[in-house]
């Protein structure tokens, strides 16, 4: 791709204005005229029973207009959808509004509509339920082991999908190797915390007998098709409008009970109507991420070249899952970016009486990598050699592209020891390993680590994304896109773009997106995919555009479409730079009456891009971090990423992507962890019991690229919005562990604690 003035140049974000004075729309802000408020009464048991229900003293409240249990809508819509198909929808699935029985804690038996949010809320205390509480599967390797009862009553186990591949020499490979190594890591249950909680407001259309529906999501057309089929209404009487939308993180990724129950009550009682979950609310129903226990096994020689990797992966799903593809990920990307020909990975997904866990930044790819990250510095610690030598003779070479792993995966373009040089060097790597050995030597307080890690994510999922340029008459643009941006910056980025393909003035550039009513079909903003894949639709609905415009000029100027050319943002005559024309001049001729007969009126174009394969994006970081012997403190001193991305168009949101995305990742490694008690109990259930990462916990990220285009896209372009919290967690972990490395510890489990640490230096 040519790159021209606007793409790869930082520009401001065209979103910023609105948000940061205060006019940016969400969901909690839509007021409908005759608009009342839903309140969900949620489970306190994480398996129970429902005995009884009475909502008589709730309904008698003053303001309130109805109440509403599982039992009223029973035959009146579909269950939530969940993964396994329609068997699955018929076993393990539950109703928007749950009856006769709860399997998590926060989930939703009864809902109350009022006129205000608070009377909605306080009219839930009115209502009694009679439960009867039933042993709860709240911890994985008891629900995996058979320890704890089945979370559903027609399962011999709680282990309900299983997955294995593996090379026919894997076991003779372990056999023969000079040298095996073994550990069980966990990477805990941790939350998406955006800043917009979830919230959903619906109100009937008269017009077609059917809804609008306001979501917080990161997917309005996938929540339209799941939703028309729970509702039993065709998708074209549904329309699903994503405004703002304050963060993600995959937690807004699958249509969920709360969708469905206000839907479903603004249809039957045709009033608007609008709930807006609380904090609490969302720890409590809104999906978790991670939650796997790994057992990994290495084989590898004297060198450090891994000659076999055994990996069983143990995933949580939770009572509900909305798909099981999470520990399946972890094992397409087992290998990372080594060359290891002998593998076995195995995964078992199990039922918990627990909120479902699905898609968080990375979505079984941080995992991965983790673990084989982690490995790779045990290797290095066995054999007595440098973790940067270990992993240089193990990596994939440019030259093996594209690289077929043996757990399935096709690493698209690649070129990890260029990327690790890059990072060797901006870091001074070699300076501190010094530093770190002068104050081994003086034996020093503050322990220093330094921790690296490579990683590579599959991403640029499809199968689709639609993308539409419209050159209005004035030689403005409109331009419309399937994906649904929720922070990401791409309505700027698409405008560089698009300005840059046809000409158009940057400022007079409009991107809409979140809309089913007004854009083409569309997939939505998961999986590192929006530039990737709904770029690559914009940029191929450009070209179709400039091509038509080169028609037109050809038209305007009395030459030959041939003979015209786009150079310096005009269409013109080649050889002859005075002959041309803007593309004002030609919108306004194109919705004239003044048009050859072979040239249609109008300026514009769709295009749907579904891209042949996954992208493969990879980088090295590293972390130093200081450890204090006395306390277990863990200070982040330096943050290093090297990233790689492809061409990057917006070079500032890039690098907002990262910080973001090295703030959870780094969240991960020392502070963050979801903790349910034996009863199913969730013990981290507000920001007073999570604790989440704040400024002063990270120093200033220094940020360093490599670039390498993939081939399956016309931007040439790999994603970034998930690729710092993969890389950042095994990094930081590797420092501390590093730093620890005097006291001979091997593996801690994460979040690294300075209670965890202090411990570990006394247990020492």
């Amino acid at each position: 791709m040519v790159l021209r003035s606007l793409v790869g140049a930082s520009v401001k974000r065209k979103e910023d204005p609105g948000l940061i004075t205060g006019a940016g729309k969400y969901v909690g802000d839509i007021k409908l005229p005759g608009m009342c408020h839903v309140a969900f009464l949620r489970s306190p048991y994480a398996h129970a029973k429902i005995l009884r229900i009475d909502t008589s003293a709730a309904a008698a409240r003053a303001g309130v207009a109805a109440v509403v249990t599982g039992a009223d809508l029973r035959d009146q819509y579909e269950p939530v959808p969940v993964a396994g198909g329609d068997h699955a929808q018929e076993r393990y699935s539950h109703l928007a509004l749950s009856v006769d029985r709860v399997r998590h804690v926060g989930e939703v038996v009864a809902a109350v509509i009022a006129t205000s949010a608070e009377i909605a809320e306080d009219a839930l205390d009115d209502i009694e339920v009679d439960w009867e509480e039933l042993p709860a599967a709240a911890d994985l390797l008891s629900a995996y082991s058979g320890a704890a009862p089945p979370v559903f009553d027609d399962l011999d186990s709680n282990i309900i999908d299983e997955g294995e591949k593996k090379t026919n020499d894997i076991d003779d490979v372990f056999a023969g190797a000079p040298h095996t190594l073994s550990q069980r890591m966990l990477s805990q249950r941790v939350a998406g915390v955006p800043m917009e909680v979830r919230a959903v407001a619906a109100a009937p259309d008269a017009v077609t007998g059917g809804l609008t529906l306001w979501s917080s999501t990161q997917i309005p057309h996938g929540v339209r098709s799941a939703l028309a089929g729970v509702l039993r209404l065709p998708e074209s009487t549904l329309r699903v409008i994503a405004p703002n939308v304050g963060g993600g993180f995959g937690v807004k990724n699958q249509l969920y009970p709360e969708e469905i129950a206000v839907a479903k009550l603004a249809q039957i009682h045709n009033m608007p109507l609008k709930w807006a979950g609380t904090r609490v609310e969302h720890f409590i129903s809104t999906t978790h991420g991670r939650s796997q226990i790994a057992d990994i096994e290495v084989a590898f020689n004297g060198d450090g070249r891994i000659l076999g990797l055994r990996l069983h992966v143990i995933g949580e799903l939770g009572a509900y899952p909305p798909f099981y593809d999470i520990a399946h990920l972890t094992g397409l990307m087992a290998t990372g970016n080594y060359d290891i020909q002998s593998v076995r990975f195995k995964a078992s997904n199990v039922f918990t009486n627990t909120v479902s866990v699905a898609a968080y930044r990375g979505a079984g790819r941080p995992e991965a990598i983790y673990y084989i990250e982690r490995a790779i510095e045990m290797i290095a610690d066995q054999l007595g050699m440098d973790a940067a030598d270990v992993r240089r003779r193990n990596y994939v070479k440019p030259e093996q592209f594209p690289y077929k792993t043996p757990t399935g995966s096709t690493y698209d373009t690649g070129d990890y020891e260029a990327n690790l040089d890059t990072a060797l060097e901006t870091s001074n790597y070699a300076a501190l390993r010094a530093e770190q050995a002068a104050r081994r030597s003086n034996g020093s307080d503050r322990l220093l680590g330094i921790g690296l890690a490579t990683y590579v994510e599959m991403c640029g999922f499809g199968p689709y994304e639609s993308g539409q340029v419209r050159v209005e008459p004035s030689g403005a643009v409109t331009v419309y896109t399937g994906a649904s941006p929720h922070g990401q910056g791409l309505q700027t980025t698409f405008a560089q773009m698009v300005a840059d393909e046809i000409g158009a003035d940057y400022e007079d550039i409009v991107v809409r997106h979140g809309d089913t009513g007004s854009q083409p079909v569309g997939v939505g903003t998961f999986g590192s995919r929006s530039l990737a894949i709904g770029g690559s639709a914009i940029m191929r609905a450009s070209e179709k555009v400039r091509e038509k415009a080169f028609q037109i000029a050809a038209h305007m100027l009395e030459a030959s479409p041939g003979d015209i050319e786009f150079a310096d943002g005009e269409y013109r005559v080649k050889g002859v730079p005075s002959r041309s024309l803007g593309l004002g001049e030609i919108a306004a001729r194109a919705y004239s009456d003044n048009l050859p007969d072979d040239i249609d009126t109008g300026l514009e174009a769709t295009d749907f891009f579904r891209p042949p394969d996954f992208i493969y994006p990879f980088g090295t970081h590293v972390a130093v971090v200081e450890v204090e012997k006395d306390t277990g403190l863990i200070s982040l001193r330096e943050f290093y990423s090297v990233d790689d991305c492809g061409p990057r168009i917006s070079p500032l949101l890039v690098e907002g992507q990262i910080h973001g995305g090295l703030a959870q990742g780094i969240g991960q490694a020392l502070l963050e962890e979801i903790i349910f008690d034996e009863q199913g109990q969730l013990l981290t259930g507000t920001m007073m019991d999570y604790t989440m990462p704040r400024a002063d916990n990270f120093p200033t990220f220094t940020i360093a690229k490599t670039v390498t285009e993939t081939t399956l896209n016309p931007l040439g372009a790999k994603g970034i919005g998930e690729a710092a919290t993969i890389g950042s967690t095994p990094a930081v972990v590797n420092a501390v562990i590093d730093a620890l490395e005097p006291y001979g510890l091997r593996h801690l489990d994460m979040p690294l604690t300075p209670h965890r640490i202090w411990e570990a230096i006394n247990s020492a």
